[in-house]
């Protein structure tokens, strides 16, 4: 059985200030919302996050992002916060920008225990300036490193006791690869069911790969809506 806390607060005690953290979600679709408040509300700084994007100016990752929580982001775009757009054009926080599926493969590669990986993405580009490029077979390909971080923060909408995850449609995005590629991963989840209850062959995320649970209510705010006339 796994730890299950009871405190959001509590769940990233742990985070210390300096620490690599991975967050799933995708805009904001299956980011860990609550545990993301209380790394707001700990006041942790200097933080590396590596998700795929910084959510919205005033939510999920964005929050951090306002109180100057980050040091360096990696992720694969900016997406539709303005004030990472601001922080990075004046200077003020670091970012490594990554081809999305060069990104997600550093994930995976990471969680599986693999350091490097050849990809075709960003040859003859600004990304291969300075770096490893080999070519296999006639074709150049770029030398990328797998990462693994310190913690992972993932969300799930059905765990069992032991730690196995479910995720929701298209909120598993980016959680699963990176629910693998954390040191220690705390899951937040929508529903906590008792061990045999969960369908072994819709399990996402074994649990060997959980350190952590916690069950919050989302919002799930909508990063655009859009409705027909």
């Amino acid at each position: 059985m796994k730890p299950i806390e009871t405190s959001f607060l509590e769940a990233v005690k742990d985070i210390k200030d300096g620490a690599t953290i991975m967050v799933g979600g995708f805009g904001l679709v299956g980011i860990p919302e609550n545990l993301i408040l209380a790394l707001v509300d700990s006041g942790v700084k200097d933080l590396t996050v590596i998700s795929n994007n910084c959510g919205v100016d005033d939510w999920g990752l964005g929050l951090l992002l306002k109180n100057k929580q980050i040091k360096k982001m990696v992720g694969s775009y900016v997406g539709e916060n303005k004030e990472f757009e601001r922080q990075v054009l004046s200077g003020e926080i670091e970012v490594e920008l990554i081809p999305q599926g060069t990104l997600a493969e550093r994930i995976r590669a990471g969680g599986a225990g693999i350091p490097a990986f050849y990809t075709p993405a960003g040859v003859g580009t600004p990304l291969a300036e300075g770096r490893e490029v080999r070519n296999i077979d006639g074709k150049d390909y770029l030398l990328e490193y797998g990462m693994t971080a310190d913690v992972s923060l993932v969300r799930a909408q059905k765990a069992d006791k032991m730690g196995n995850l479910i995720y929701n449609k298209t909120a598993r995005n980016f959680n699963p690869m990176i629910a693998a590629a954390g040191k220690i991963t705390i899951a937040e989840v929508e529903e906590l069911h008792e061990v045999g209850e969960l369908d072994p062959d819709h399990i996402h995320t074994p649990s060997i790969y959980v350190q952590k649970l916690i069950v919050g209510e989302q919002q799930k705010k909508i990063e655009r809506l859009t409705v027909t006339k």
